[in-house]
């Protein structure tokens, strides 16, 4: 009898202390989570990129507003969009601009989240408080990924702001949910980037260093990568070699299959895709595949049909990197100095 009671009394007090550890794990990665968030918040360098990211859209909106009369004549279906999509003559489109700018964001947010506390002296007096240890580094990325989300839908709430003033035609409810569908594609792109420099932030022991190496790949991923692709491709497949349908599907599946290892292309072609409602695949078309088809424009839902491998390969990229990160910060060593 008395065993019996001794084992229920336990049972009870371990897990009283399993959910005051859980309770004190939240509260601890909430308290580093808002230190995170108000110190971003509060940076210069925050203000700072807010003000080049307003004033590139900005730019965006009046080079569209300079096109846009032509365009509806044109084409007077999906006006609200063309604000998103459409470039002046010297001036790139919003999406042109995001997605090239987009990365820049993310690796001033993260290139110091973990060696700049190192080299200051603070990381282990972090690490010394009653905190688990991974809620450093789960707080510096949820704070991360905040900013940007705020960010980014901010952006957006501005451009269709100016927009419905400026044009007078509210969205419809398809045009808003792709503007939607868009910024949050943007904010998972713009989270990979924040993903990224934080690993660098972790493995390299000087904040110039990580962010060399990540505006490196940045530069790479977005300038550089079609090129190499190119180059692959004239070697693999000589232009006198492609002769037959088959060889020239062979060679565009393999082309874009090489492209969309990089976020970069990634990005670009499901943001085209989801604010131009006549793209009707992402892969190429034979002549005799269009034969009959008839000419018209897709529904939300079926674009989102067309991007939804391109939005699981970006989470995927993010969870891969921000896991790597976590396993490196957990198993370095912090030493007191």
């Amino acid at each position: 009898m008395l065993s019996s009671i001794r084992e229920r009394a336990d049972v009870f007090f371990r897990s009283v202390k399993i959910r005051d550890d859980a309770a004190s794990h939240k509260g601890g990665l909430y308290a580093l989570y808002r230190k995170e968030l108000a110190d971003h918040l509060r940076s210069r360098r925050f203000l700072i990129i807010l003000a080049l990211i307003l004033l590139t859209s900005c730019a965006s909106i009046y080079g569209a507003l300079s096109g846009l009369s032509e365009a509806v004549e044109a084409d007077p279906n999906n006006i609200f969009l063309k604000l998103f999509t459409l470039s002046g003559e010297s001036i790139p489109s919003f999406l042109s601009f995001i997605a090239l700018l987009g990365p820049f964001v993310g690796l001033t947010l993260g290139f110091d989240a973990i060696n700049s506390e190192r080299s200051e002296g603070t990381l282990n007096r972090l690490v010394s408080q009653p905190i688990y240890r991974d809620a450093v580094i789960n707080g510096k990325f949820l704070a991360g990924a905040t900013i940007i989300f705020i960010m980014v839908f901010s952006m957006g709430l501005v451009i269709s702001a100016i927009g419905l003033i400026t044009v007078g035609i509210p969205p419809t409810a398809d045009e808003a949910g792709r503007i939607i569908a868009m910024l949050f594609f943007t904010s998972v792109y713009i989270c990979f980037w924040l993903a990224l420099s934080i690993f660098f932030s972790v493995i390299c022991r000087h904040a110039a260093t990580s962010a060399m190496i990540v505006i490196a790949l940045w530069i790479f991923f977005a300038l550089f990568m079609s090129l190499v692709v190119n180059i692959i491709m004239g070697a693999l497949y000589p232009t006198e070699d492609v002769t037959t349908w088959g060889q020239l599907l062979d060679y565009y599946d393999l082309q874009y299959g090489l492209n969309r290892l990089s976020p970069y292309y990634l990005y670009s072609e499901a943001i085209s895709t989801i604010m131009d409602p006549t793209v009707r695949t992402t892969n190429v078309i034979l002549p005799q595949q269009l034969s009959g088809a008839i000419s018209g424009y897709l529904s939300l839902g079926q674009s989102l049909l067309l991007v939804w491998p391109h939005l699981v390969g970006l989470l995927a990229l993010t969870v891969v990197m921000f896991a790597l990160s976590y396993i490196c910060f957990m198993r370095r060593e912090i030493r007191a100095r």
